[in-house]
């Protein structure tokens, strides 16, 4: 454990941001995971929208450091190609 005033501050901001990313990374998961579980029902309009909060969420961790941008970009193309495959 840290002994210095700004050591312990910065163990405090360290966990809360952790925490942040934690939820952040877990409803980034959770919206792609969505895109793939509407794209099994059938219904193409609803594929479309979850695929466009997911593709929002994706760039939004990406500008932010969450993940690396050639990740969204992975995670946008398969979710892409499994939405114009309903067709």
């Amino acid at each position: 454990m840290p002994n210095i005033k700004s050591a312990k501050k910065r163990v405090v901001i360290a966990e809360k941001a952790r925490q942040h990313n934690v939820a952040a990374r877990s409803k980034m998961r959770t919206l792609v995971k969505n895109v793939a579980k509407v794209v099994a029902t059938g219904d193409k309009e609803a594929a479309k929208a979850a695929f466009v909060k997911a593709e929002s969420i994706l760039d939004r961790s990406a500008g932010k450091g969450l993940i690396h941008k050639n990740k969204a970009a992975r995670a946008k193309s398969k979710l892409s190609a499994l939405v114009k495959a309903m067709a």
